[in-house]
């Protein structure tokens, strides 16, 4: 496993992960003064964002449902787990975005290569009821 949001996981094979970028931002209050660059104050710790590129190769290697699944799972709008294949965890993050690009199309109109950028945003943990449901919805993904 190369990484994992929630429940999609990205493989070499068939939803492969090749790029991922971390932002990282901190907060600062600026205090306007005469004749002098205004000092900032820091206030904490600003958004942390990633971006994440994935490829599928649907005739070759399959890979369509986990590209619903990553659909269904930015439309419930529900925090999701985000883990790096070595076993880092990046925590809770909300799916912002996600972009599909199909290029070498069937004659069904289904990409032979499927370019999808994923733009995540870090998050504070579901509360301890919606942590259930997110495990339950997760479970329900995994069967179908």
């Amino acid at each position: 496993m190369l990484m994992m949001l929630g429940p999609v996981q990205f493989e070499v094979i068939p939803f492969n992960t090749n790029t991922y970028g971390h932002d990282h931002t901190a907060g600062f209050a600026e205090k306007p003064v005469l004749g002098v660059r205004p000092p900032l104050e820091f206030v904490g710790e600003g958004p942390e964002s990633w971006g994440i590129k994935a490829k599928l190769y649907p005739e070759t290697f399959g890979g369509l449902g986990h590209l619903q699944t990553l659909y269904q799972a930015r439309a419930s709008g529900r925090p999701q787990y985000l883990m790096r294949g070595d076993g880092a965890v990046m925590g809770w993050v909300v799916i912002l975005d996600v972009k599909e690009r199909a290029t070498y199309l069937d004659p069904k109109g289904v990409g032979k290569v499927i370019d999808v950028d994923i733009t995540v945003k870090r998050c504070d943990a579901p509360s301890s009821g919606s942590f259930f449901s997110l495990l339950a919805d997760i479970f329900l993904w995994a069967t179908r």
